[in-house]
């Protein structure tokens, strides 16, 4: 049985590759639709090439990610989601909602803890 929380789960692996940055990214933006290498990498600012392609991978091997080679003239790959990777990536995308609407509340977080540190307040024990 699957236990992420146990050192050698495989779980553990592919939850790793999901919840990086780049992976989150990734899933999510192929939530929206499938894309050709370079269009994704513009998508996913700021990602570069070799950590994408690594990025994919990773998720690709995970069964998350297909992989498609076009035919056509150039020819080219084109990245989608697959079934797993498609019901991943709804938890994601509804994560970075949350996360994006409560951007507001966030900046309000770090400037009051910003404004405590400042005024000396050892922030790990409350003493001044």
């Amino acid at each position: 049985m699957a236990d992420v929380f146990a050192r050698n789960c495989d779980s553990r692996r592919t939850l790793e590759h999901i919840a990086s940055k780049w992976g989150i990214l990734a899933l999510a933006a192929l939530r929206a639709e499938a894309y050709r290498f370079n269009a994704l990498r513009r998508r996913v600012d700021g990602v570069s090439e070799k950590m994408l392609s690594q990025t994919l991978q990773a998720l690709e091997r995970d069964g998350l990610v297909h992989r498609e080679v076009q035919t056509s003239i150039p020819p080219h790959v084109e990245y989608s989601l697959t079934p797993l990777g498609v019901r991943v990536a709804d938890r994601l995308v509804a994560l970075l909602d949350l996360v994006e609407g409560e951007v507001g509340t966030v900046l309000a977080a770090r400037a009051a803890y910003d404004e405590r540190a400042a005024a000396g307040d050892d922030l790990r024990t409350g003493r001044r």
